[in-house]
């Protein structure tokens, strides 16, 4: 099957059909719509308990016809949209289904005379399902919509003079001008002499690339320092990012969706009731001496109240509405109650570095002078680095000293390798290996076998020292391992884009025992494949990058860094980790299972006693009105059960 080429418009932003959006984000539109879909429910309650008001006072005017139309105009708010789904199904080719279930058994209560109990059972259905859908709006609600991930517009040089059009408009050869700050449109060939690129989007690489003349760029890299000319070799529909995101839609359609466990119950249950409630209404004929039709139909139909789900339909969603509620208060998103469940059946955890485990930003991290004091080798340094604009400089610039500043003059960058100049009547060169070869400057052992990014320093062609510049790990990291192996798992494994002498030394620090570096998009994703190869496997992966959108398709649980986060990974994630906080996915873990436990509590719960006022009713011991409270005491202990999730504490 032919792949699906991912075209410009595909990456707008969605326009919400009718209403405006305003600048902050909330649509009166959808406002409106959210309250409308509470009024049938609304309508329903207020016109039962007028009616059963009614009823109990014996009013005059409030008997046959009128009391039937009473009745069915509180049933229609929130019946008929259950009835309508149950034809559907129907037609579909779907017969038992809760939705059959309801409508017989509630419009059987109406055929005996039973109009509030009618009312009451499908307006506790009703509830169950305003629960359920707040909670994924609340979910959802909460995560940022997907914005552009590449530049709207790019700058193209045509007819002697450079013009703004649409990236899908500009042809290979053509040539392309970047701005300070902008990403690049389009795939290309570097023209300029050269340049320093943020490409952590796209490989994850922690350092920012510095490339020269002719060598490639790619689309959705950030140009860092002076404004570019690139030659486009590749159309936008072949650009990076659109193969990215090509891989995250391949990815998608390969993860199956979770149902509900309601709707896998009611295949079963549903036909097991309608069955049972036809042999209660006519088995007791060859049985029975005095076999009376009305009665032991009455009977069945009592029985199809009683076994209506509602209790099971109210105390599942209830249930997840706690945990998501639970979860958000802690700073975790789910994008739906199936991916609770998900989340307690992981057992793998792989993981990103750069944004997931460390800051994504550059800190010094050792600071050795030899033959200087640390502070007046750093004056020197830093009068070097005052004259640059690349991230490392400014990460040097960050460092606190007293005393005068130095100043640096006749300052001159060597392409690739540094920079040149004089500090207080000083010759000094700031730069890499490379530039202290070329001038025979001998380095130490112990500064070649660091394998972070190192600025190398000589003042006067004497090496003085040198500044070790890192990522710097976020603050609960360690915990965040030893938090893992706490909750049972073992199996945890960090893939990265950055360099793969970076990765081991970071997976060391966390006391990881599997690490891969240097991975491209693709291969992180073959790795998570391969793992899920193993259906005992079950995998979640955290990523924060462009680059782990499909991976974080791919896995069985995606978990998105958000609020550094890639938009386009917040999009795919299955939870978003709004604290950015590692930690959070050990708490995720646990109120996942904490979920779980309660809504399997409510499930035991309500079709035990369910079960239970089943068989009375099938024997005449129990009437609606008894099957109808049961079901609404059984759905105050269910729903009591799930505020317990709001108070507990995961630590």
């Amino acid at each position: 099957m032919k792949k699906k080429k991912i075209q410009l418009h595909d990456l707008e932003p969605k326009q919400n059909q009718g209403g405006h959006t305003h600048g902050d984000g909330h649509n009166h539109s959808s406002s409106i719509n959210h309250f409308k879909a509470y009024i049938p429910a609304i309508i329903g309650f207020v016109m039962l308990t007028i009616g059963i008001a009614l009823d109990y006072f014996e009013v005059a005017f409030f008997k046959d016809w009128a009391r039937i139309i009473w009745y069915s105009i509180a049933y229609l708010p929130v019946g008929f949209p259950v009835i309508k789904e149950g034809w559907k199904s129907i037609l579909r080719g779907y017969f038992f289904t809760e939705f059959l279930l309801m409508s017989i058994a509630t419009l059987g209560a109406f055929a005996i005379g039973e109009y509030p109990e009618g009312v009451a059972v499908m307006l506790f259905y009703a509830v169950g399902e305003l629960f359920q859908a707040a909670a994924v709006k609340r979910a959802k609600g909460n995560i940022k919509a997907l914005l552009d991930v590449r530049p709207k517009e790019a700058t193209v040089f045509r007819n002697g003079d450079y013009k703004s059009v649409s990236p899908e408009d500009v042809a290979i050869g053509e040539k392309i001008q970047i701005r300070v700050g902008e990403k690049i449109p389009l795939d290309g060939m570097l023209l300029s002499e050269k340049a320093s690129l943020n490409t952590a989007a796209l490989t994850g690489e922690s350092r920012p690339d510095s490339i020269l003349k002719e060598a490639k760029v790619y689309a959705g890299s950030i140009n860092l320092e002076s404004v570019i000319e690139v030659e486009v070799t590749n159309t936008f529909e072949d650009s990076s990012i659109a193969r990215i995101l090509d891989l995250v839609q391949n990815a998608t359609a390969r993860k199956s969706k979770t149902e509900l466990f309601i709707r896998q119950f009611a295949r079963v249950y549903t036909p097991i009731v309608v069955f049972l409630a036809i042999g209660v209404t006519f088995l007791p004929y060859f049985f029975v001496g005095d076999y009376v039709f009305q009665d032991w139909l009455y009977r069945a139909l009592i029985f199809l109240v009683i076994s209506c789900p509602c209790a099971l339909v109210i105390s599942i969603p209830l249930g997840y509405f706690g945990g998501l509620g639970a979860a958000s208060r802690n700073g975790i998103l789910f994008k739906g109650a199936s991916f609770l469940d998900a989340m307690t059946k992981i057992n793998t955890l792989v993981m990103d570095k750069t944004g997931t485990v460390t800051k994504g930003v550059f800190k010094i991290k050792e600071i050795k002078a030899i033959g200087w004091e640390e502070s007046e080798f750093m004056k020197y340094l830093m009068a070097m680095e005052e004259q640059s604009t690349h991230p490392i400089a400014k990460a040097i610039m960050e460092y606190k000293e007293n005393g005068d500043d130095y100043d640096a003059k006749e300052v001159s960058e060597i392409a690739g390798k540094g920079l040149k100049g004089i500090v207080n009547g000083k010759t000094v060169l700031v730069g890499n290996k490379a530039l202290m070869t070329a001038n025979n400057i001998d380095i130490p052992t112990e500064a070649e076998s660091i394998v972070e990014s190192i600025v190398l320093v000589t003042i006067d062609n004497q090496f003085a020292g040198y500044v070790v510049i890192a990522d710097e790990l976020k603050q609960d990291a360690k915990e965040t391992i030893t938090e893992l192996h706490n909750v049972g798992i073992k199996n945890i494994m960090m893939l990265s884009g950055d360099k793969d002498s970076i990765t081991q030394q970071v997976a060391k620090e966390l006391n990881i025992e599997k690490a891969k570096g240097g991975l491209l998009p693709e291969d992180k994703l073959n790795e998570v494949e391969t793992l899920k190869q193993n259906p005992e496997n079950k995998v979640a992966f955290i990523g924060d990058g462009i680059n782990d959108a499909p991976v974080l398709a791919a896995s069985n649980v995606g978990i998105a860094m958000g609020g550094l986060g890639s938009d386009v990974a917040i999009e795919t994630a299955d939870v978003i980790i709004q604290t950015d906080q590692p930690s959070k996915v050990v708490r995720a873990i646990k109120i996942s299972r904490s979920t779980r436990k309660i809504v399997w509590q409510n499930i035991i719960l309500a079709f035990g006693v369910k079960a239970i006022v089943l068989i009375l009713g099938a024997g005449g011991l129990a009437t609606m009105w008894e099957a109808v409270f049961a079901d609404v005491g059984v759905a105050l202990l269910a729903i009591l059960n799930a505020i317990r999730l709001q108070r507990m504490k995961w630590s």
